[in-house]
């Protein structure tokens, strides 16, 4: 299953060959821990991504999994090596499953 979750990701559009790249990504999500309370006092049910991916092509160069202590709206930052021309495929998935994904193309000089 697919959603729609608003994402930004920041990533160069050219690079230089064997250039080290800062790659930073953010998602709205509310990443609920299923801990607090409403208004009313009921629970607010749990609902958090649990697994963050970034592949170049089909390479995985990041991975982070995340967990109930992670901020709503999770930023993440790392670097990366563009050595050839190619897509940055990136997944944010949730707890029941649900998927976002996103690509980036970069050219490699």
């Amino acid at each position: 299953m697919t959603t729609s979750r608003r994402t930004r990701i920041a990533a160069p559009d050219r690079a230089a060959a064997g250039e080290v790249i800062a790659i930073r990504t953010l998602i709205s999500h509310p990443m609920e821990s299923g801990f607090r309370r409403d208004a009313t006092g009921q629970v607010i049910a749990r609902d958090i991504l649990v697994r963050f991916e970034c592949r170049f092509e089909s390479e995985l160069v990041f991975a982070a999994d995340l967990a109930p202590g992670t901020a709503a709206n999770p930023y993440l930052s790392f670097h990366f090596r563009a050595e050839r021309s190619g897509r940055l495929r990136f997944l944010w998935r949730d707890q029941a499953g649900a998927e976002t994904r996103e690509q980036h193309a970069l050219v490699v000089d």
